[in-house]
């Protein structure tokens, strides 16, 4: 087991839960119109900002349990609002309960199609949950991007 993936079960088992209302949750529209955002923001100011500012866990990259996550075009993780200390990463380690390569998946599909969806269940950082989740990916300079919407069914 990687240390990544003892990480996620550590999070699981020792942080307090939360209960979201459907308010409280991000839905996979404003997931894409955040999407949206980071792509315009990362081209209006260039890669070494653009992370930094994802991974600085504020608004407008950050809401609720939405975040912004980036991959390099080495499968490294360079921002992840979310998780920001997986930054450094393998993305080919952000697996999901099956031991699907969510990050390497998205990327691959997103820079050859320029976007992409996957479907996955993965740790909520707000509910400190394993819930269904939905991550939109948009090839975004040399980096894929995505954001991603959980679903407590």
């Amino acid at each position: 087991m990687s240390k990544f993936t003892v990480s996620c079960l550590l999070l699981m088992v020792l942080a307090p839960s939360a209960a979201l209302s459907a308010g409280e949750r991000g839905t996979p529209a404003e997931a894409k119109a955040m999407l949206q955002k980071a792509v315009a923001h990362y081209k209006a100011v260039g890669r070494k900002q653009a992370l930094a500012d994802f991974n600085g866990k504020k608004p407008p990259f950050v809401d609720r349990d939405l975040y912004v996550v980036c991959i390099g075009p080495d499968y490294t993780i360079v921002a992840d609002g979310g998780f920001p200390q997986y930054v450094g990463y393998s993305s080919e380690m952000w697996k999901d309960l099956n031991g699907k390569s969510v990050g390497k998946t998205g990327f691959d599909i997103a820079h050859s199609r320029g976007q992409a969806e996957v479907h996955y269940k993965w740790l909520n950082p707000v509910t400190h949950r394993l819930e269904n989740k939905v991550t939109f990916f948009a090839k975004t300079g040399a980096d894929t991007c995505g954001v991603g919407a959980y679903s407590a069914e």
